[in-house]
């Protein structure tokens, strides 16, 4: 990643931003990508490098409070590795994709209830590579609320497509 001046580091976080990120309240939108062919991840770095992060500052950013207090995003350098997750299920001696299914269920009831590191941008993207039925691959994308809301954030995503 770039290297980033102060003067990029001055975004205040709105008041909504900031009221879905503290000890009571924790809010992630999740998007779903289905694919009906299975997964190859070889590309997700280099997607995320050059098609998503360069689609809101905020991407590449964390919450820090300011001299004054108050909440502002900070850019910060970071590792695209930290936030792509790849789950592996229990070995199976099928491909039983009803199978895969509980395991995916259990996985994203998982998912839901962790919070994401707060030192480092708000966001991971999951790469199931397993056939569900109903995918023969998914990749999630998990972001925090304060990053936005769930109209722009699917717009951002939808974008990368």
């Amino acid at each position: 990643m770039d290297s980033f001046t102060e003067e990029e580091i001055a975004e205040p976080v709105n008041p909504t931003g900031e009221s879905f990120n503290t000890s009571l309240l924790c809010a992630y939108v999740l998007g779903f990508l289905e694919s009906e062919v299975p997964l190859d991840d070889s590309q997700t770095v280099y997607l995320l490098k050059n098609v998503f992060l360069p689609i809101n500052p905020r991407f590449s950013s964390i919450t820090v409070r300011d001299e004054n207090g108050k909440m502002i995003w900070k850019r910060v350098q970071m590792k695209l590795e930290d936030h792509i997750k790849v789950p592996v299920f229990p070995s199976s001696q099928s491909t039983n994709s009803e199978l895969y299914d509980q395991y995916f269920d259990e996985y994203i009831s998982k998912i839901m209830m962790e919070r994401t590191p707060q030192n480092k941008p708000l966001w991971e993207i999951r790469v199931i590579k397993y056939p569900t039925t109903s995918a023969a691959g998914t990749v999630i994308f998990k972001l925090h609320h304060s990053l936005g809301d769930g109209y722009s954030l699917m717009g951002a995503l939808l974008s990368c497509l």
